[in-house]
């Protein structure tokens, strides 16, 4: 059977790789694999309010944890393993990395002080090197799998396709707070990264047996047919250089990321410090519905770019990029506001509106490049994206919330007073140190939620100024 129609298409173009049973179980595979990834990813953050406090980790040192630590080895193993990705079995590798990050998930459990020839190590040097393994093996995930999704899938149908894996970072989140956070109140924070990461090396071998690699390019104009070349990086790193959507759609997603994670790293905190919540009921009662939200938001996006993309192909950047400009109200709601439920509310309507900018930046990252680059340019974002936005954000947080705290405990007066001294104040204390704290704490963490989240509409105009140039370079990709 020829590989090509007669009027030109293959049969990938038409209907992607496989039955549409098996496409469907590779997408939700993948989509699972993604889930687990901010699961294992964003359980850090819903353990804090009581790991913290065990270890004695500041704010800017938990940023770091978050955020710096983790993001700096995923970013640089990130673009060899995409590399490697065009040229070997995508299905091992994402099989081989989700065992790795899963296991490196559940040692994070074991993180404790220890004494080696009479050097005490805190524990935040163990559970810094666990992030770190956390992140090699991460790297090895959404590379590998948009280009899969890109061969089981035809053009017309990715938008929504890379929309629908996209929404595993919202709702790795979302399982994140529902499983972590009681876990958490009831058998402590240990227990919750093993009971997380176990099960991803047991999914990694049954994705390995049940998941097909497909042709290169199969779903592409001229098939598994066409002329293949190995794209060497400097000479993909050229060809992105002339791509001008590309690096707006990066700069506002790496400035979409520099809030999100910052925002979504510290928001258990906050809402411990506001509301004087449990890890737990912080996780249930406000994070998970908050994610659900993002969830259904970045679907809807994909969605309904989906379906108008036949008469405005543009609206993969501009439609997103109104959503993070509209998120910036709701989220200075949620932080302005005393009653939790208007804090919810606006947590959910900003998660809502902003996460489309997901599907829009794997999709443009796809777009603008030869199938055989597809890989190493979501490599490149991500890279971007990761290192500047991820790594920077929590930091940026923890730091700027480190310094309120310090400018009200110095306008308090009570001498110099760490946020771990704090910590270890006795319940019912009523001197004005405890005061002073109990001040501190929540407002200078709500000072910068605010700061931060002002940024989104910066991040929303850059990826509305990707639309000019994208229906060009679409078009003659």
């Amino acid at each position: 059977m020829s590989v090509t129609s007669a009027q030109g298409d293959s049969p990938g173009v038409m209907e992607g790789f496989g039955t549409r049973a098996q496409r469907t179980y590779v997408l939700n595979a993948l989509l699972l694999i993604y889930i687990m990834n901010f699961i294992d990813r964003g359980l850090l953050s819903v353990v804090a309010p009581v790991m913290k406090p065990e270890l004695g980790i500041s704010d800017t040192a938990f940023g770091l944890l978050t955020g710096f630590g983790f993001a700096l080895f995923y970013t640089i193993v990130g673009i060899p393993l995409a590399q490697i990705s065009e040229r070997r079995n995508r299905v091992a590798i994402i099989a081989i990395c989700l065992a790795l990050w899963s296991l490196m998930t559940a040692l994070c459990g074991l993180s404790r002080e220890v004494t080696i020839g009479g050097l005490v190590i805190g524990g935040f040097w163990s559970l810094l090197l666990f992030r770190v393994g956390v992140g090699v093996g991460e790297a090895g995930c959404t590379p590998p799998a948009n280009s899969l999704i890109s061969d089981y899938y035809p053009p017309r149908k990715r938008s929504s396709a890379l929309g629908y894996y996209a929404m595993g970072v919202t709702l790795g989140t979302m399982l994140a707070n529902l499983i972590g956070g009681p876990i958490t109140d009831a058998f402590g924070w240990r227990v919750a990264f093993f009971a997380l990461g176990l099960p991803g090396v047991i999914f990694a071998v049954v994705f390995f047996l049940t998941v097909k690699e497909p042709p290169r390019g199969y779903s592409d104009p001229g098939g598994a047919s066409a002329p293949r070349e190995r794209v060497p990086f400097a000479a993909g790193l050229k060809e992105l250089a002339s791509k001008s959507s590309f690096w707006f759609m990066t700069a506002a997603c790496t400035l979409a990321a520099f809030c999100g994670y910052g925002v979504s790293s510290f928001q258990s905190l906050y809402l411990v410090r506001s509301f004087d919540l449990t890890a737990g009921q912080a996780a249930v009662w406000i994070n998970v519905p908050v994610a659900l939200s993002a969830a259904v938001g970045t679907f809807a996006t994909g969605w309904i770019v989906s379906k108008i993309a036949k008469k405005r192909t543009t609206a993969i950047a501009w439609l997103p990029g109104l959503g993070l400009v509209l998120c910036v109200p709701f989220y200075i709601i949620a932080f302005m506001t005393n009653t939790l439920w208007l804090c919810a509310v606006g947590l959910a309507i900003g998660a809502f509106v902003k996460y489309g900018y997901l599907a829009a930046q794997y999709t443009i990252a796809q777009g603008v490049v030869r199938n055989t680059m597809r890989a190493v340019s979501t490599a490149i974002m991500l890279f971007v994206v990761n290192l500047l936005g991820y790594g920077l954000g929590p930091l940026f947080i923890g730091a700027l919330s480190d310094i309120f705290f310090n400018m009200q405990l110095a306008a308090a007066d009570v001498g110099d007073v760490t946020r771990a001294s704090c910590a270890l104040l006795e319940p019912g204390n009523t001197s004005a140190l405890a005061e002073a704290c109990a001040m501190a704490n929540p407002v200078s963490l709500q000072y910068s939620m605010l700061v931060t989240v002002s940024l989104y509409v910066l991040s929303g105009v850059l990826l509305i100024m990707a639309a000019k140039p994208l229906k060009k370079e679409l078009q003659a990709n």
